[in-house]
């Protein structure tokens, strides 16, 4: 089956462990399961609204291992967004993004225009942070990508990721909300346009 220019593909990549699975399984289900299940590679699909029309928000759940490298470039090619994933609790898995993030680059080229998010997933165990949110964003900041914690666990932030990451789309404009209604956020964005505000 030809893919189709109404999918707009997310490609989601960490190390093992990181709780990858656990980010998507949350948005796209709603639920959150305690163990570790490896994963090889899986697909979910949601429906978005995608330049006034509806598409479908493709997910690849990546395997957390190296051991697929023509799986992992097969993917890059085939994405439109990256959300690059670490754990707050593991120094190394931040370590093991940076060969992903230079691959990211030498299949896609220019990047400048490509959603990339990096995650720092399990903000709900702070007391084992091995990682400090600064460091998080200031290699954010080197990449050029996007930075948001999060809590599979806790559903924090998980929306927020998505949405965020659709936001930074700018060839089309890519939104979870389907039925055209727009969030309170866009709506105030929408009328604070246009008002001077005198401090």
């Amino acid at each position: 089956m030809p893919e189709q220019s109404n999918d707009y593909s997310v490609v989601v990549f960490g190390a093992g462990g990181v709780g990858k699975s656990s980010l998507v399984l949350r948005f796209v289900k709603g639920t959150f399961r305690e163990s570790y299940i490896p994963t090889i590679e899986d697909t979910y699909r949601q429906v978005i609204s995608c330049d006034k029309s509806i598409c479908t928000l493709q997910i690849t759940d990546t395997t957390g291992s190296h051991q697929f490298p023509a799986m992992q470039r097969l993917s890059i090619s085939k994405g439109h967004a990256f959300i690059l994933v670490y754990s707050i609790t593991s120094r190394q898995s931040l370590e093991e993004l940076k060969p992903i993030y230079e691959q990211i680059c030498q299949i896609k080229g220019d990047i400048e225009s490509i959603p990339i998010m990096l995650v720092g997933n399990k903000n709900d165990e702070n007391q084992n942070r091995e990682v400090d949110s600064s460091e998080g964003e200031a290699m954010a900041k080197k990449w050029k990508c996007a930075f948001m914690e999060t809590s599979a666990k806790l559903n924090h932030n998980v929306k927020e990721l998505f949405q965020e990451l659709l936001n930074l789309e700018k060839r089309r404009t890519v939104s979870l909300q389907i039925d055209g209604k727009k969030s309170k956020q866009q709506k105030r964005k929408e009328k604070l346009k246009g008002k001077c505000v005198v401090m």
